[in-house]
């Protein structure tokens, strides 16, 4: 049975959680062996998360959630490719998911290499490459803009990175404006466990 969350009801949970988390009292709710029955059949997940790969950036843990809550799509830099965009078009299209979160994080080493490429203009090697110039119109915008410091550039980053999405794939956007499913940005503090609200695309 797919949730039915609105996609700002989804936030609230989400934002709830971030609470407990912050201030050392995460539930650590769904996590038990009845829930892991209760999922065989099926998944009803209530948001999506985008997010870099960072192994400080554990999705389920910062948001207080458990099994079969979260549908989780990582990349380093949340960088977008074409298996991402499926990923995501198929928590919209096939689990009825009502938010799609964006999750990025300060001191973020893939926007930092994207910072020194540009810098420098010595691109990395391999296909570290690829995520770099994924990365590089956002590191732009923001030294357009004068944002010369990281964390500045990863939010340009998750703003960029929420309207590529809606830009990019045909059941992403029409879901946006049939009212089902909205998009936020968030952006992560490492050291309060913060995750604070830097963009929002639909109704939230």
């Amino acid at each position: 049975m797919p949730t039915y969350l609105t996609p700002a009801l989804a936030w609230r949970r989400l934002r709830e959680g971030n609470e407990r988390f912050v201030s050392g009292e995460s539930l650590h709710p769904n996590q038990d062996a009845a829930r892991r029955s209760s999922l065989l059949e099926s998944q009803n997940p209530f948001a999506v998360i985008f997010g870099c790969s960072d192994s400080r950036l554990a999705a389920e843990i910062i948001f207080d959630l458990g099994l079969g809550d979260a549908f989780v799509v990582r990349t380093a830099g949340q960088v977008i490719d074409d298996a991402v965009l499926g990923s995501l078009e198929y928590s919209i299209s096939a689990l009825h998911v009502p938010l799609i979160v964006i999750l990025g994080h300060d001191s973020c080493g893939a926007v930092q290499a994207t910072k020194s490429a540009v810098e420098t203009g010595e691109m990395p090697a391999g296909f570290i490459r690829d995520l770099v110039e994924r990365i590089t119109p956002s590191v732009l915008t923001a030294k357009r803009n004068d944002q010369e410091d990281v964390n500045d550039m990863v939010v340009e980053h998750v703003k960029q990175t929420a309207s590529r999405l809606a830009d990019s794939s045909r059941v992403i956007s029409d879901a946006i404006e049939e009212g089902r499913v909205a998009v936020i940005g968030l952006s992560y503090k490492l050291d309060e466990g913060r995750a604070a609200l830097v963009s929002g695309i639909g109704q939230v």
